[in-house]
């Protein structure tokens, strides 16, 4: 009797649902902006996605871009989910909510996330190529009188950027859940994009990204390294195969520093628990020796076994 093998444990799913956003972002991995598309996945695929997550046991999807409120399925697309019992995270740049928008993020069961990097107007225009720091922080104010459950990121990119004084601001605003990350080095800010040792070394662990095209990688930042289409190919095997590439690709392109084992910074279905915070990420800059990084960082030196 042929045993099957068990289904992958997939608590977390990012769903990169357009290349499209009102801003330019000196630091955009995926390289999104105002002449992005929103890709070959149709609405209905992105249903799909959907349900085989939540058959899986999916417990939160992140909608990413681009910036997601530009695709106009969204609200279905949470009502979908909510409806299968899985949780949202819209992560959106907060730049125009519409009234229709607001009335989704109300909803039980869904969470917001944005990004945020300074305090000065001129100095937010330099990194986003707009000048949109007041209605981020009006819509950021709004989120929070509505009781919709926030989190904050901060991007460090460096160059006297005012992290310090957006951290105040923030506390001001009333913002309690701040995160602070580095700028890595893929997309747009690099010229090589392909470079797993800028990856946090826990990609693929229990949460993959499902990107425009259909493709399936272990995060959105390892878009480069493909398990396969999601359109031709189920969640479940796919997701194994990206957990594959992750343990003999990103992994031991990281320092010892990088890997576990190591304390969660939180845990599943704490409040307002950061889906990336679910298992260790490092919290310092994790640069590798030039020996620890791929020799061809777009072509692995190790090819993970297929299924």
């Amino acid at each position: 009797m042929t045993i099957a093998p068990p289904e992958p444990d997939l608590g977390f799913l990012w769903l990169e649902l357009t290349g499209r956003c009102q801003l330019e972002c000196v630091h955009c991995y995926a390289d999104s902006g105002p002449s992005g598309t929103d890709g070959s996945m149709g609405y209905d695929d992105w249903i799909r996605v959907v349900d085989q997550a939540a058959a899986l046991g999916t417990r939160l999807v992140q909608t990413i871009g681009g910036e997601p409120t530009l695709y106009a399925g969204l609200p279905g697309l949470v009502a979908h989910a909510l409806a299968r019992g899985v949780e949202v995270e819209v992560y959106t740049n907060l730049v125009h909510v519409t009234p229709a928008m607001w009335e989704t993020f109300a909803q039980p069961g869904v969470r917001l996330a944005t990004s945020y990097y300074t305090d000065d107007p001129a100095q937010h225009r330099q990194i986003t190529g707009r000048k949109t720091l007041h209605r981020t922080r009006t819509n950021i104010s709004q989120a929070l009188a509505m009781g919709i459950p926030l989190r904050v990121g901060l991007i460090d990119l460096g160059d006297g950027q005012r992290i310090k004084q957006a951290q105040a601001q923030l506390a001001q605003l009333g913002v309690t859940n701040v995160g602070l990350d580095r700028m890595r080095l893929l997309g747009r800010p690099a010229r090589r994009a392909c470079d797993a040792s800028e990856l946090c070394g826990r990609c693929g662990d229990g949460k993959v990204a499902v990107l425009p095209d259909g493709t399936v990688a272990p995060c959105p930042l390892a878009r480069w390294l493909s398990a396969g289409d999601i359109r031709t190919d189920s969640l479940a095997s796919l997701a194994e195969q990206a957990h594959q590439t992750a343990r003999h690709v990103i992994r031991p392109a990281q320092p010892d520093a990088c890997r576990p084992p190591c304390e969660p910074q939180c845990h599943p279905g704490q409040d307002q628990c950061p889906p990336e915070k679910d298992g260790c990420v490092p919290q310092t800059r994790c640069n590798p020796n030039e020996s620890c990084k791929p020799k061809n960082p777009c072509k692995p030196d190790v090819t993970p076994p297929k299924r």
